[in-house]
């Protein structure tokens, strides 16, 4: 399938689909529990196609995991049945640590499991484009040092602040090619700690890195789509741009009124109803008026596409996100 004019026609097409971040709430499809899910390919396989199978989806999207690299460099990961999981703490405090810390092979820790879960997923998925997940460069370095520590070691640290985005980087892309490999159309680049920071250190310690992945994978027929849910993205946006990725999806954090203008109308952006507020614990009234009213503000731009904010947690309740899709199909069958 040729992404670039995948993309295209999503902008031309004057009706359009949702392509909300939805996999984990697969949970509840096949009855069975995070750690289930993340611990075995043919389960995400199963859940992405239920999931493609139940909702008007235009792609099957997988997780959002923003734990399985960190893993695979040495990182703690706390597991939960019902919660994505979490990295505890870092790993590296000093240059040192940051120059002796390896590049793990591809392959290691859950990231085999994966890319066959990808590769499963092609295999029944037929009809849209299949799309892998990976963390972002300055996201993976934060977790190595700890969040809080990697906002301050870009001031105090920077070297070893690039020390951990070479590795890092060098790992990401490794990792999508072995998704590319198997057949995935794509790949969404999670880098929400990004949003934290100010616009030129965004542009120095994360989009210089993601157009290096940029670089290494993207081609017309491999696509590369950049989320950041931080509330600086619209501060950040020339250098965000600036990456070349395929297409851009924010969170709610920020109001896509106020990022739309700034995106080129051949460029298509995608968000942002709030997976907490909305699809987890809002109504089907109140997501489905919220629905609404951003479709309303945002489809005089054609490249707008409506998605959740996020990754939509695992006990999202599925009349919440069943009521988003079907606020979408009527407005645009209504519209035209």
């Amino acid at each position: 399938m040729n992404m670039t004019n995948w993309f295209s026609q999503m902008i031309a097409f004057e009706e359009k689909k949702a392509m909300p971040i939805l996999f984990f709430p697969s949970i509840q499809l096949l009855n069975i529990s995070v750690v289930d899910l993340i611990s075995d390919s043919k389960n995400q396989a199963n859940g992405m196609r239920l999931i493609s199978d139940k909702v008007n989806s235009a792609a099957s999207v997988s997780m959002m995991d923003l734990s399985v690299e960190a893993e695979c460099f040495g990182s703690k990961i706390k597991f939960f049945d019902d919660e994505v999981p979490t990295v505890i703490g870092g790993i590296i405090t000093y240059q040192k640590e940051a120059e002796a810390l390896e590049v793990p092979k591809v392959g290691s820790g859950r990231t085999g499991i994966y890319i066959e879960a990808i590769k499963q997923a092609k295999d029944i998925i037929k009809d849209k484009p299949v799309f892998a997940g990976a963390i972002g460069p300055f996201s993976l370095a934060g977790r190595l040092m700890d969040v809080s520590e990697a906002m301050i070691n870009c001031y105090d640290a920077p070297d070893m602040v690039h020390t951990l985005l070479e590795k890092g980087t060098e790992f990401i892309i490794e990792y999508c090619k072995s998704y590319k490999a198997v057949g995935a159309n794509g790949v969404i680049i999670a880098e929400p700690l990004a949003g934290l920071l100010s616009p030129a250190l965004a542009e120095e310690f994360s989009s210089a890195y993601v157009k290096k992945i940029v670089d290494a994978v993207k081609d017309d027929f491999f696509a590369v789509v950049y989320h950041n849910c931080g509330g600086a993205t619209i501060q950040m946006i020339e250098s965000v741009l600036g990456t070349n990725c395929s297409a851009y999806h924010f969170g709610d954090a920020i109001d896509m009124r106020d990022m739309m203008p700034r995106i080129p109308e051949n460029v298509v952006a995608m968000g942002n109803i709030s997976p907490a507020k909305q699809f987890r614990n809002g109504t089907v009234d109140s997501i489905s008026e919220e629905t609404l009213s951003l479709l309303k503000d945002c489809t005089k731009y054609s490249n707008f596409v409506i998605s959740s904010g996020c990754d939509i947690p695992p006990l999202a309740k599925w009349e919440n996100i069943d009521a988003f899709f079907n606020t979408v199909d009527r407005f645009y069958k209504e519209m035209i």
